[in-house]
C-alpha cells in the first residue's frame, strides 16, 4: 500500500470511532446502501500501459436481502474514473460488480460488525489514441471480493455502513500473471426499506412513541405505550389473569382471587372459608349436597344415587361382586363377576342353566375352550364354569358325570384320552372355585369322538361335537323336582315325598 492511502485509512479509523447509535431494523428487509470511498490501485498492476493507476474515488451502490440478523445476501458495484500514474495520464476507469454473502456474527441494538466474501465481475476501461486505432482499450477479469465493516443505526430505517473491501483480480491468463489485489475503503447511509420498527419491551409501541419503554412483557398498554389497569388491582392488564376480579375479593400476584379452600368464592366473600376443596358451593361459598349422602356435591362423584344403596367415601355405590346392583339392593350379593343379573341382582345364566338341568337332566357347555391338543382352560372358560358351580352347589344331592367331547380330528384312542384329561381339569377347576362341591359327587369320563352331536364334515359341525356336558346321574331327585314345581305352580300342596334334601330355591336368589 502506498502511501498516499494511508489519509483513508485514518478517515474509516475516524468514522469507527463515532458515537454508536441507539436503534437497529428488526426481522427480514431489503437495504439500499449509496456508497463512497477510495480505492486503492494494486502497485503492480499494469493498464492500459507500463505505469500503474492513481488510486482515486470510488461511486457506488449496495443492494441486499438481510434475512434476520445473521445473515444478508448482497449484490455490490461501484465505479472509479482514474489515470495511470504517467505525465500524460491515459482516462482509465475501473467498474465492478460482486455478488456477497454477508455475515453479522455480533450485530445488536446498535449494529455491529460483519464481514463479507463474494465474486463477481470487473473491467478496466481507457482511451489511448496511440494504442488502437479507435483508442478504446479494455480489459474484463474476474473478481473475488472479501472484507468487513461496521453497521451503525441512527434509527429504525436508516443507519451508517463502513466497509473495507479487497478485490482480488483473476486474470484470464492464470499462467505467469502476478497476484493482484485492489483494496477499497469506504461507506455511506443505509436504508432499511420494509423493516419493523424496534420495539424494546415488545408492547408494540415502536420505542420513538413509547413513553413508557420499560413495560413489562405482556402488558397491554395505551397509544403512548404505558401499561393499562383497568380493574385498578395493581397487576396489569395482559399480565392479570383474572381481570374484572370483583371488588372485596383478595388477590394474588398474577390479579387472581385468592380461594384458601378452593371453592370458587374467593376469600373476603367466602361465608364458610373452611369447604374442601372440590365440594360444591353456592352464592356464599358453602357446600351443597343435593342427594343428601353425606358426601358434598363436586366431592360425590355418583350424584343422585339411588336411595337404599350403600356408599363408599365418594360417594358412589358400592358394589362388592360388580354385577351393576349395588350393596344393599343386591338380593345375590356374591354373584362371580362377568354374569348377567337380573334387577335384582341375580344372575340371569344361573337360571338358564338350572332350567336346562332340569329339563334335559345335562347342563352342555360348548363355550369352554382348551388349548389345541392339550388340556388347559383359556381365558373365559372361568365365566361360564363358575355360572355352572354356582347351581351345582345348590344340588348338593346329584350325582354328576362330567364328560369331555372332540371332534374326529386326530386318532380314536388319543381324543378319548384327550377328552377324559380335560374333563379332569374342569373338575379340577370347580373344585377349588367352589370347595363346598363334594368330590364324590363327581365322575369323569372322555368319549372323544364316540358321541358326535353334529356331523364332523363342517367347522360348525366340529365346533358343536367339542363340548363338556354334565349328566345327572340320579335322576329320579330331578324328577321329584319338576313334580314339585308343577304343584307350586298350580298351588297345590306338596307333600313330604316330593321335597328334596336340600330344596332348591328357583327364584334365583340365593
Amino acid at each position: 500500500m502506498r502511501a498516499r492511502s494511508w489519509p483513508a485509512v485514518l478517515a474509516l479509523a475516524a468514522l469507527l470511532a463515532a458515537p454508536a447509535a441507539q436503534a437497529d431494523p428488526v426481522g427480514r428487509y431489503v437495504y439500499l446502501s449509496p456508497f463512497a470511498g477510495y480505492t486503492l490501485f494494486d502497485g503492480d498492476f499494469r493498464f492500459p500501459q507500463t505505469a500503474p493507476l492513481k488510486d482515486a474515488p470510488q461511486f457506488g451502490v449496495r443492494l441486499g436481502y438481510q434475512r434476520g440478523s445473521l445473515l444478508a445476501f448482497e449484490l455490490a458495484g461501484g465505479m472509479v474514473p482514474t489515470t495511470d500514474d504517467t505525465q500524460d495520464g491515459a482516462n482509465t476507469s475501473f467498474s465492478h460488480l460482486t455478488g456477497n454473502v454477508v455475515v453479522s456474527p455480533w450485530a445488536g441494538r446498535m449494529g455491529g460488525p460483519f464481514v463479507f466474501l463474494g465474486m463477481g465481475g470487473g473491467r478496466f476501461d481507457a482511451t489511448v489514441p496511440s494504442i488502437t486505432s479507435s483508442g478504446r482499450v479494455r480489459q474484463d477479469q474476474g473478481l473475488l471480493d472479501f472484507g468487513a465493516g461496521l453497521k451503525l443505526w441512527l434509527t429504525d430505517a436508516v443507519g451508517l455502513r463502513l466497509e473495507a473491501r479487497n478485490s482480488r483480480w483473476l486474470p484470464k491468463d492464470a499462467a505467469g500473471s502476478p497476484d493482484v489485489n485492489h483494496f477499497t475503503l469506504g461507506g455511506g447511509l443505509v436504508l432499511a426499506l420494509g423493516a419493523k420498527a424496534r420495539d424494546t419491551d415488545d408492547d408494540g409501541v415502536p420505542d420513538s412513541r413509547d413513553a413508557c419503554a420499560d413495560t413489562p412483557k405482556g402488558a397491554r398498554v395505551d397509544a403512548k405505550g404505558c401499561p393499562i389497569d383497568s380493574d385498578g388491582d395493581a397487576v396489569y392488564d395482559g399480565l392479570d389473569q383474572c381481570e374484572g376480579t370483583p371488588k372485596g375479593c383478595k388477590v394474588d400476584a398474577k390479579g387472581c382471587s385468592l380461594d384458601a379452600d378452593g371453592d370458587g368464592v374467593c376469600d373476603g366473600l367466602d361465608e364458610c372459608a373452611d369447604t374442601p376443596t372440590g365440594a360444591r358451593v353456592d352464592a356464599k361459598g358453602c357446600p351443597m349436597d343435593s342427594d343428601g349422602d353425606g358426601v358434598y356435591d363436586g366431592l360425590d362423584q355418583c350424584e343422585g344415587t339411588t336411595k337404599g344403596c350403600k356408599v363408599d367415601e365418594k360417594g358412589c355405590p358400592v358394589d362388592s361382586d360388580g354385577d351393576g346392583v349395588c350393596d344393599g339392593l343386591d338380593q345375590c350379593a356374591d354373584t362371580p363377576r362377568g354374569l348377567e343379573v337380573d334387577v335384582n341382582g341375580c344372575p340371569i345364566e344361573v337360571i338358564e342353566k338350572e332350567t336346562e338341568l332340569l329339563d334335559t337332566g345335562k347342563i352342555r357347555l360348548q363355550d369352554v375352550n382348551f388349548e389345541t391338543g392339550k388340556a388347559d382352560l383359556l381365558p373365559g372358560a372361568d365365566t361360564t364354569l363358575d355360572v355352572v358351580g354356582i347351581v351345582l352347589r345348590r344340588w348338593p344331592e346329584l350325582r354328576i358325570e362330567i364328560g369331555g367331547h372332540t371332534d374326529a380330528r386326530g386318532g380314536a384312542a388319543d381324543n378319548r384320552k384327550l377328552s377324559e384329561a380335560r374333563a379332569q381339569a374342569v373338575l379340577d377347576y370347580l373344585a377349588k372355585k367352589f370347595p363346598e362341591l363334594k368330590p364324590e359327587q363327581f365322575t369323569v369320563q372322555g368319549y372323544g369322538e364316540d358321541r358326535p352331536i353334529a356331523p364332523n364334515t363342517t367347522p360348525e359341525g366340529m365346533a358343536k361335537n367339542r363340548r363338556v356336558e354334565f349328566v345327572v346321574l340320579n335322576k329320579d331327585v330331578l324328577k321329584k323336582e319338576i313334580e314339585h314345581r308343577r304343584l307350586l305352580k298350580e298351588g297345590e300342596t306338596v307333600p313330604d315325598s316330593l321335597r328334596t334334601p336340600a330344596q332348591p330355591d328357583t327364584s334365583g336368589n340365593r
